[in-house]
């Protein structure tokens, strides 16, 4: 499909074509959203025959990765990831690191997605494994110079001196490849048996450097988190989905180990299936791998799943098989994967700012199961938090465009209630809330889209009474239970309850606990002061400026407690007499 500046905006494959695009421009036809958008920007197609539907899929791949159209699937970070490239073409091979695969003979490692791991990884490697660094024409027999300082530090076996062997370079090549391959089992067992015949033959010190190189590739070996009966190697596919962007988590194993966890993400996913973002992602990810896996366990169908176990088969060069288990450990580790994939989405999500998608989602649903006439930019939500009535304190929490706004949050000490009684609480916190706001406080500057307050009708009666005795009845307020976790509406006997699954519904419960944790932290903060006063005020010649030079000198009631008369004699505006007096309240206290 092209715009009418000729670009191409989308991508697709069809058994019949004629069907498929009859299903676009039929008048009257049921669309998704997105294909409206996009069919009201159509002015041309083209179209492209096959022979088979596998030529389709691949021609599919392939076209979305070059023309990258706004309307598909695709890999939304199309950068290069770093792989460790072996030279086992050369008679010394070198290890080092590129961003790009080519067909050069070279064995590729990887992709790593972060590079930080990856450059340890070669550091750690450099040390087991002394391979050379440097682009020097090197010959056994030959000596092409001095050695660089990574001979001098056993790093480099030194084949420009000459006096390396292509067989022993070899071994040490062969090493590497198995524990990049995740062959740690043969590996350990070759290197066991050559150390041991090292040792009978009186070389301890080769077998002392070969022991060492066994407990450095253990070490890689037992931060494996996973192990699996069967030693294959897979590939475990977790999908996570949001509005319009999704991530792939994969977890590679090798042998029954994973050796490593990647996420990609991928755009144009609005209004599309996890099958539909499966197949695109299968088809285009594994197509610029530098190798396949035997075995590929999914966490749901892919579409066109034959067809796309014949395409990675053919590109492998032996069988490849997808695997959507129904149970046991491999539906474990799918399920790994997608809360693995569910948690960098968001991550993602508490890192961006206000435009994140999610965030959006949340407000915008809040608005459709509240009645409220659009979502709301910025949320303000109330909170009291006493024991037994002492000691109260009310929180009020900003979230601007569904995150919270930390450096407009704002705490009240309860002045003018006495005793247990929420309803009072809170109606003193938004009244003296909009006073601030009327009055000119640049600290109450703006007024809220919506109000939420902790509780049920009452709390909500209370904050409607607030909002009416200070002039600002056109504010809209609701209540959150959070037992049950209702909404109460104004006007409206029966609560709402938002579907378990909905942004909205996780929206409103972090809104509502911070409000809680910030109440909460807040009059901890204040029991403790009151804790600390309350002892020093109980002895006598104890004023404000000796209690408060007594706490910045020892930071708290224990530190004073343990400290001898003479300690507390030498704070500033201390006696003897009055030390002595301190001392004898604080013991008697504990």
């Amino acid at each position: 499909m092209k715009d009418e500046r000729g670009a191409v905006i989308y991508v697709g494959k069809a058994k019949s074509l004629k069907q498929r695009l009859r299903s676009y421009f039929q008048a009257g036809a049921v669309q998704e959203a997105k294909a409206r958008v996009m069919m009201e920007k159509v002015r041309d197609f083209e179209y492209i025959i096959t022979d088979t539907e596998r030529e389709a899929l691949v021609l599919e791949s392939n076209m979305i990765k070059e023309l990258r159209p706004h309307y598909n699937i695709r890999i939304k970070d199309d950068k290069h990831y770093p792989y460790l490239r072996l030279s086992v073409t050369e008679d010394y091979p070198r290890l080092s690191v590129v961003r790009r695969v080519e067909k050069d003979g070279a064995r590729y490692f990887g992709p790593y997605p972060h590079s930080g791991v990856m450059r340890d990884l070669q550091k750690l490697l450099k040390r087991i494994f002394p391979l050379r660094t440097c682009n020097r024409e090197v010959a056994f027999g030959v000596s092409a110079g001095r050695p660089c300082l990574h001979f001098h530090l056993k790093q480099c076996l030194g084949p420009c001196l000459g006096t390396v062997t292509t067989s022993e370079y070899g071994q040490i090549v062969k090493r590497l490849e198995l524990l990049l391959e995740g062959k740690h089992d043969a590996l350990l067992t070759g290197l066991k048996l050559q150390m041991e015949q090292e040792a009978q033959a009186l070389n301890f010190e080769r077998a002392a450097f070969l022991r060492d190189q066994m407990r450095a590739i253990q070490a890689i070996v037992e931060r494996q988190k996973f192990d699996a009966a069967e030693l294959l190697d897979r590939d475990v596919v977790g999908v996570a989905q949001s509005l319009d962007e999704a991530c792939v988590a994969l977890f590679h194993m090798r042998e029954g180990k994973v050796v490593s966890r990647q996420t990609v993400f991928l755009t144009g996913t609005a209004d599309q299936s996890k099958g539909e973002i499966l197949s695109a992602f299968l088809a285009q990810f594994y197509s610029f791998g530098p190798s396949i896996p035997r075995e590929i366990v999914l966490d749901d169908q892919p579409c066109d799943l034959p067809d796309l176990e014949q395409v990675l088969t053919r590109r492998r060069g032996s069988k490849a098989t997808l695997v959507v288990p129904k149970r046991g450990a491999k539906k474990a580790l799918t399920a790994l994967a997608s809360r693995n994939a569910l948690q960098v989405l968001e991550e993602r999500w508490r890192q961006v700012n206000g435009k994140n998608e999610l965030a959006r989602r949340g407000l915008i649903e809040l608005a459709h199961y509240l009645g409220l006439p659009s979502p709301s930019e910025r949320v303000e939500c109330y909170d009291i938090s006493h024991i037994q009535g002492t000691l109260s304190v009310g929180s009020m929490v900003v979230f601007n465009a569904g995150l919270p706004a930390k450096a407009e949050y704002r705490r009240f000490r309860i002045k003018w209630v006495e005793g247990a009684n929420d309803f009072a609480s809170l109606h003193e916190v938004l009244t003296r809330r909009l006073a601030a706001h009327r009055t000119g406080d640049a600290k109450f500057a703006s007024l809220p889209d919506l109000i939420i307050v902790d509780g049920g009708k009452g709390q909500l009666n209370a904050a409607l009474d607030a909002l009416r005795q200070e002039g600002y009845e056109q504010l809209n307020a609701v209540s959150l239970a959070k037992s049950e976790e209702l909404f109460f509406l104004p006007h409206r006997a029966e609560p709402v309850a938002l579907p378990r699954d909905s942004q909205a519904r996780y929206l409103v419960q972090r809104i509502r606990d911070e409000a809680h944790r910030f109440a909460v932290s807040f009059h901890r903060q204040l029991r403790q002061k009151t804790a600390r006063a309350s002892q020093l005020e109980t002895c006598p010649g104890i004023g404000p400026s000796r209690r408060q030079a007594l706490l910045k000198h020892f930071g708290g009631i224990e530190k004073m407690r343990r400290a001898s008369v003479e300690e507390l004699a030498a704070v500033k505006g201390m006696t003897q007499a009055v030390a002595e007096r301190l001392a004898a309240t604080l013991r008697f206290d504990s």
